[in-house]
């Protein structure tokens, strides 16, 4: 199946949508508007993957594996230990193809955001002091910047081993919010 725009029509049972793009694309936001559009869980990974002081929960891939046995839901695709099985369930992937300054200008500005509001992200933590961005290689920051362009690959990964797997590419924000309006006036996530 070819990459989808998103005008497309989409496949009719689209009910476990995965969110992919890079860090700070907005994967999360979309995901958790496409569940209240659609009426169906939507669950945070970083949520599930995070465990007190940044550490990784041990229950993660279980937890995970729970989650996607559902009929219904939507999250983001991302976790090597988990991307496969997400996969694998997915009857629509969302790609956040979003122009690299846009996705920098969205996740440093997040993290600025909540390093001084002190907002706590997952299971305690929060973000650390705004001087990592330059000392720690791996803060998302530098890390959306380096990343940016995998996602590109791991969808035609996906797409050789799934190749009936609906994937819809959205470049910027009128897009997303095209395929917001599809979704809302289909009734797809009327049960």
């Amino acid at each position: 199946m070819p990459i989808l725009r998103p005008d497309d029509a989409l496949p009719l049972e689209t009910r476990r949508i995965l969110v992919a793009g890079t860090s700070g694309a907005g994967k999360t936001t979309l995901a958790a508007r496409v569940g209240s559009t659609l009426g169906v869980p939507h669950v945070e990974l970083d949520g599930l993957f995070h465990g007190p002081s940044w550490t990784p929960r041990p229950s993660f891939v279980e937890d995970v594996a729970a989650f996607c046995a559902q009929d219904a839901w939507v999250t983001e695709w991302q976790y090597r230990a988990v991307r496969r099985m997400l996969a694998r369930r997915a009857d629509l992937v969302l790609w956040l193809d979003l122009p690299r300054a846009t996705v920098m200008r969205q996740v440093s500005l997040r993290t600025i955001s909540r390093r001084l509001q002190h907002e706590e992200l997952w299971n305690g933590n929060v973000e650390p002091p705004l001087r990592t961005m330059l000392t720690d290689p791996d803060h998302v920051v530098r890390w959306a910047w380096r990343t940016h362009s995998t996602t590109r690959a791991r969808i035609a990964e996906l797409l050789d081993l799934q190749p009936d797997l609906a994937v819809v590419r959205l470049r910027n924000r009128r897009e997303i919010d095209a395929l917001l309006g599809a979704l809302r006036v289909s009734g797809r996530g009327s049960a």
